[in-house]
């Protein structure tokens, strides 16, 4: 007689990023087939009805993503303190890669978009990277390549993020609350104080975190952004009595609802645009189109790998442990899928924005597509030099 699997295998198997990458196309896949078919209708009714005062798809975009956003923070503060970015030059690289690979895309989008009506907000739309279908992707087709890529990928990755939540606070945000902003400060001072006194208790901890994100959704700052500061607040060395750091706890007990309900429900409610054929013949006909195009395609792969050539000829960083410059291209393709952050973006930034839309689309595919060709072949590259 065969075994029921447990809620804990289940966690584990969710853990697996196969799995989340998986779940994640998947439900990429059912938003874009909903969201073009005759019931698109009721997709689009789902997404904007009102739960309290925000709707179904703020909910998932500011909401779920935080969760996202501080398991991913987690993961980058380990790094930083005790992994592989530990080291000064080693965590150089991906930050000085991510400023690279938003410059020469903002640039290139301006160069091309000069002149027309929105440009003036619309060059930002190129900037962003979806960390977490970039991370899909890669669990997807890079099993062989090692795990300090992965590392520098999520935090290319964060820093774009972060990068692109300035760029929308700077651009985008009318109203900026600082009683909110204030009160948001104090609760992360509160987690900070609890996590240096030792104090365990998921009772103070979860109502602090909600308040936090609620005071930086009214403060007018992309509320994701507090997912990522309470993470870089959270301790990961381990005390002696300890059987792993809070950080470490966290992840292992976050991660599995990360991957398996707070992204692909994000993707479902984001991912569905309208995709018709006069918004295709009309995305090679508008210049802003198709400077956000070359910026994700072309710009991000220049932006990153140009900057991290730099970052390593002048000595100010190193390549990621058992990888070269090859693997930083293949990675760096990845960078090119904007995705959400930039539909987010050319919503804010354009009255008419179902070109630029259907661009990030079309961008982020090929990126996609083209990334996971080179990481395929450099995977079989490093199995063969192992073999």
């Amino acid at each position: 007689m065969s075994r029921k699997p447990s809620v804990a295998e289940f966690a584990r198997y969710l853990r697996t990023e196969t799995v989340g990458g998986t779940i994640l196309l998947a439900a990429t896949a059912v938003a874009l087939i909903w969201a073009n078919s005759p019931l698109s209708g009721a997709y689009f009714g789902l997404r904007d009805l009102h739960l309290g005062p925000l709707t179904t798809g703020v909910w998932a975009k500011d909401g779920l993503l935080a969760i996202f956003f501080f398991v991913a923070g987690l993961e980058l503060k380990r790094e930083l303190v005790v992994g592989e970015l530990s080291d000064v030059r080693a965590a150089a690289l991906p930050v000085i890669a991510a400023i690279g690979g938003m410059v020469v895309p903002a640039l290139i989008a301006l160069g091309i978009g000069w002149g027309q009506p929105g440009i003036e907000r619309a060059w930002a739309i190129p900037v962003a990277t979806d960390i977490a279908f970039a991370l899909g992707v890669l669990a997807l087709t890079a099993s062989g390549l090692p795990s300090s890529l992965r590392v520098f990928l999520l935090s290319l990755a964060v820093v774009d993020d972060l990068g692109a939540i300035v760029v929308i606070a700077v651009l985008f945000t009318s109203t900026f609350n600082l009683l909110a902003a204030g009160a948001a400060a104090v609760l992360l001072a509160a987690y900070w104080f609890l996590q240096h006194k030792r104090v365990r208790s998921p009772f103070l901890y979860v109502p602090i975190a909600l308040a936090t994100w609620w005071f930086v959704h009214e403060s007018g700052i992309h509320a994701t952004i507090a997912g990522v500061a309470l993470a870089l607040l959270t301790r990961v060395r381990r005390d002696p009595h300890e059987p792993e750091a809070p950080a470490l706890r966290m992840e292992h007990l976050l991660q599995p609802w990360s991957a398996g309900l707070a992204v692909p429900v994000f993707a479902l409610f984001a991912a569905g645009v309208p995709v018709n054929g006069d918004a295709l013949v009309e995305v090679f006909h508008d210049k802003i189109a198709i400077g956000v195009i070359a910026g994700l395609i072309v710009g991000k792969l220049v932006g990153i790998v140009g900057a991290s050539a730099l970052a390593v000829w002048f000595r100010l960083a190193v390549w990621p442990s058992g990888a070269g410059p090859r693997d930083i291209v293949a990675v760096a393709m990845l960078g090119g899928v904007g995705f959400t952050v930039s539909l987010l973006i050319a919503d804010l930034s354009l009255q008419d924005s179902d070109a630029a839309k259907a661009a990030v689309l079309i961008a982020s595919m090929t990126a996609s597509l083209l990334a996971a060709v080179l990481l395929i072949r450099r995977s079989r590259a490093h199995g063969t030099m192992s073999g």
